[in-house]
């Protein structure tokens, strides 16, 4: 298989892609075609499927992953491939890391390190839960498998555990930077703070809202699952409890972001506070670094509410 962002006209097409958008259309003789897009971690091309009642063509849909044989030509200025033969593969035929977004950091070391932090917070209460979370096998295959956003910032797998380790880093030097601050506290609610985003987004490759996610969203399901794990814990504090949930509740800031509370607590003022630095600079990164350097202006982000560009580079004498 060849990606995508290396395929050059005249090639031939074969291999594994998915296929996110499958049309069934008419040419302008009255004849039904397919017009379909494949897709790998690297990009999309638009394809064609003239003959679409060959026997070379197998049954498949918006969302499979298909094998394809073609060519690939230039048509009003765009690669575009043309495909005689598919078959629909199934899950063990490829790598979903080759097809969707994925991080650059190694999952598995990301986790091990939220971990190594996670085992800082002595309060036995707060370690029992982290635990309850944190070392079930289920909830690590999702947390690592998970976006933290659809768009707008960690959109892809890994990026969940992504952010919330940042998350996580950000609050534990706010906690050693201001000793007043309850450590165990913060290090408990900074991992679980988006964990409502299991349940809000589906995996990929769909990535996108489930219907539990549009109606309630990730801060009320996040509490709801931390609720239910401080139930099965003998004697788990209601004070640290109730504490614990407001950081949860709090931390998009401020009301027209969406959080249900204001902060009320310095610890959950620093998590709301540590989640906007990590999103907004992740926001940026996905911006600047395509942009390579270059300081022209990038144009008006919504999600900064800003026009951006990077800034001028250092001299490499000063380096």
């Amino acid at each position: 298989m060849k990606f995508i962002k290396d395929i050059v006209d005249g090639d031939n097409l074969s291999g594994i892609y998915y296929v996110p958008s499958k049309k069934e259309l008419k040419t302008k003789t009255d004849k039904n075609y397919y017009s379909i897009i494949l897709q790998d971690k690297t990009g999309t091309l638009e394809c064609k499927i003239w003959d679409i009642y060959s026997s070379g063509i197998g049954d498949f849909e918006n969302g499979d992953f298909v094998e394809v044989q073609g060519t690939v030509q230039t048509y009003n200025g765009a690669l575009q491939g043309v495909i005689s033969r598919t078959r629909k593969c199934i899950e063990t035929e490829y790598d979903i890391g080759n097809y969707m977004p994925v991080s650059e950091k190694n999952i598995d070391d990301m986790y091990n390190e939220l971990l190594e932090i996670l085992d800082t917070v002595k309060t036995p209460y707060f370690k029992k839960l982290l635990d309850a979370f944190f070392k079930n096998p289920d909830f690590e295959h999702d947390f690592k498998k998970h976006s933290a956003a659809k768009t707008v910032h960690h959109a892809f797998i890994g990026g969940l555990l992504e952010h919330s380790l940042s998350v996580t880093k950000i609050c534990r030097f706010i906690a050693e930077n201001y000793p007043y601050i309850n450590h165990d506290l913060l290090l408990t609610a900074a991992p679980l703070h988006d964990i409502g985003k299991i349940k809000e987004l589906n995996e990929f490759p769909a990535n996108d809202y489930s219907d539990e996610g549009q109606l309630l969203g990730h801060i009320y399901m996040g509490a709801h699952m931390i609720e239910d794990e401080i139930a099965k814990i003998p004697d788990f504090p209601k004070k640290p409890a109730d504490e614990l949930i407001h950081c949860i509740l709090a931390h998009h800031g401020q009301l027209e972001f969406g959080s249900p509370k204001l902060p009320a607590l310095a610890e959950a003022e620093a998590l709301a506070m540590a989640d906007n630095l990590d999103a907004k600079l992740e926001t940026f990164k996905e911006i600047v670094v395509p942009a390579n350097g270059k300081t022209d202006w990038l144009g008006f982000k919504k999600f900064l509410d800003s026009n951006v560009r990077c800034a001028t580079p250092t001299p490499e004498e000063y380096k």
